[in-house]
């Protein structure tokens, strides 16, 4: 467990606003992060209380957190075009649509529970999927290609 205290870094530490999120077991977290941060030109810094993982700094590719305290530990993450209705549609016990703020962010987004109950597993080999395909969404076009160069 992380107490109240998440590490990223040698020499930076982040402190999650959500309570909750520091009782997710460190493996999730560290799946995630591992995934993400393999991917070219990504970083992690709290954004929405939680962390999250950021192309140059500045595009999201994803946030792992307990929105608004509901409870549920998930991914969001920019999706192509239908995959959020497909998904959704065929599992919503592992998919969501995440709520669109103000402006519409998110509305096309998908979301990926991690704390799913019972017999369901998180499917790792597919958040990593997901997570490639939102970078590949919102990343320049440089580190895409440093992507497909390995």
């Amino acid at each position: 467990m992380f107490g109240a205290v998440l590490e990223y870094s040698a020499d930076r530490v982040i402190t999650p606003a959500c309570a909750r999120l520091a009782c997710v077991g460190a493996s999730d977290l560290e799946h995630v992060r591992e995934i993400a941060l393999a991917l070219p030109e990504v970083s992690e810094r709290i954004g929405h209380g939680a962390p999250c993982f950021f192309v140059r700094e500045k595009r999201p590719i994803c946030y792992f957190h307990d929105h608004h305290n509901d409870d549920r530990v998930s991914l969001w993450c920019p999706a192509p075009p239908g995959v959020q209705d497909q998904l959704v549609g065929a599992e919503p016990e592992r998919f969501f649509k995440p709520t669109p703020s103000a402006k519409g962010t998110f509305s096309d987004w998908l979301g990926v529970f991690l704390d799913t109950p019972g017999d369901v597993a998180v499917d790792w080999d597919e958040i990593a999927e997901i997570l490639e395909d939102a970078f590949r969404l919102v990343a320049p076009a440089s580190a895409v290609a440093q992507l497909d160069r390995r």
